[in-house]
């Protein structure tokens, strides 16, 4: 959520200080707009010619910037920003901030700063394992600052420890992070997702294309926006990453029912994103089938109705969010679904868009409720999940 967030980005001198580009495109990437502000030591390490092609931005390091008497206020940066990030933070600007000591442009815009401050340490291992850097540390945190752990390493006394600045990705997630609304703080919801195997014999099965990456999307952005999620999810290879998604893995339709029906009850909402198998066979071979004659015959039969079945018990405080995935007639059908199983909207996607749906990393979906229908552009399945989420979180 960093789309037109303003951020000073201050840049110190450590051999870090080039990892600095990385961090300013990931921001620039995100749609965030960046202005550095660094030190003398740190442009002895990257030229300020490279950090403003990159921000589009001249790069403020003096207080005055001509022998004119113009000069950078750092008052009006600290008024402009939404964030100001430190990274690298060496040592010495870390003492520095945690005492007052303003002597150059980047801790008096840290002092004038009414935005939160965000602090990435980079340093040797002993230095960062110092009392009295531990000391500064303590302090700028009791400042409501917002210190980015270091990397984990070893200390010359063969000790574990902590100096090398966080990955530039992971100090752009963490203010990601950070500014995500949190307007699903105490909900609780259920996402089920992947697809379904039905087992034919202990060697094959009957399922589909779905990788679970829509699924996986939708629980990690209800996470990161303050839910308590529970993923239902079947045969996938993919993995979570917020803490606060707990998972049932599941394999066959029968089992995701279950789960589904035994979880529902206690949630605010559900979200059913799986490709869950109509049918699966009637019987099961206990033995690999062998070849035998030119035709094999199985016979299906039913799969229980997930999301009629939690339409049947849902109350008016539960919300319930299906999926349509279509070929033909999509608007009629995913209609109809609306209706017949007590949805209170439907997301609907086809395979006519090409380039969506199973295995892709991006999605082209509609919304369709009783009061309409919203139809997006093709986004990365990262983007349609907000928008889904966005949906959703209306009618919570």
């Amino acid at each position: 959520m960093l789309k037109g967030k303003k951020i000073v980005l201050g840049i110190t001198g450590s051999i870090a200080a080039y990892k600095s580009c990385l961090i300013i495109r990931e921001l620039v990437k995100r749609g965030a707009e960046v202005q550095v502000v660094i030190t003398p030591a740190g442009k002895e390490f990257i030229t300020p010619i490279t950090l403003s092609a990159l921000t589009q931005k001249p790069v403020i390091s003096e207080f005055f910037s001509q022998r004119d008497g113009t000069w950078h206020s750092h008052v009006t940066l600290g008024l402009w920003a939404d964030a100001m990030l430190v990274a690298p933070c060496t040592a010495s600007t870390l003492g520095k901030m945690a005492n007052g000591i303003a002597d150059n442009m980047l801790i008096t815009t840290y002092l004038s700063m009414k935005a939160p401050v965000f602090i990435a340490p980079a340093m040797d291992l002993d230095m960062y394992a110092h009392p009295t850097t531990q000391q500064n540390m303590e302090r700028l945190k009791g400042f409501c600052n917002h210190i980015i752990e270091p990397q984990s390493g070893f200390l010359a006394s063969g000790l574990e420890g902590k100096g090398r600045m966080e990955e530039p990705e992971k100090i752009v997630a963490y203010l990601d992070n950070f500014f995500e609304p949190r307007d699903l703080a105490g909900k609780k919801i259920m996402i089920t997702a992947g697809p379904t195997y039905e087992k034919i014999d202990p060697v094959r099965f009957i399922g589909n294309y779905s990788s679970g990456k829509m699924g996986f999307a939708l629980a990690e952005e209800c996470a990161r926006r303050g839910a308590e999620v529970t993923l239902v999810a079947g045969p996938v290879a993919m993995k979570t990453e917020h803490p606060n998604i707990h998972r049932i893995d599941v394999e066959s339709a029968q089992e995701m029912c279950d789960a589904a029906t035994n979880t529902f009850p206690k949630m605010n909402a559900a979200i059913l994103c799986a490709a869950v198998a109509d049918f699966r066979p009637e019987k099961v071979a206990e033995e690999k089938i062998k070849r035998i004659g030119q035709t094999m015959d199985i016979h299906l039969v039913p799969n229980p109705d997930i999301a009629a079945s939690l339409g049947k018990m849902k109350h008016e405080r539960q919300v319930l969010v299906g999926f349509a995935l279509e070929t033909n007639d999509e608007q009629q059908n995913a209609q109809h679904k609306l209706e017949k199983k007590n949805l209170d909207f439907i997301v609907l996607n086809s395979l006519r868009n090409e380039g969506t749906c199973f295995k892709s990393d991006d999605n082209q979906i509609s919304i369709i409720s009783r009061n309409g229908q919203k139809d997006y552009e093709k986004k990365t399945k990262t983007e349609v999940a907000r928008d889904i989420i966005d949906e959703l979180a209306k009618i919570l």
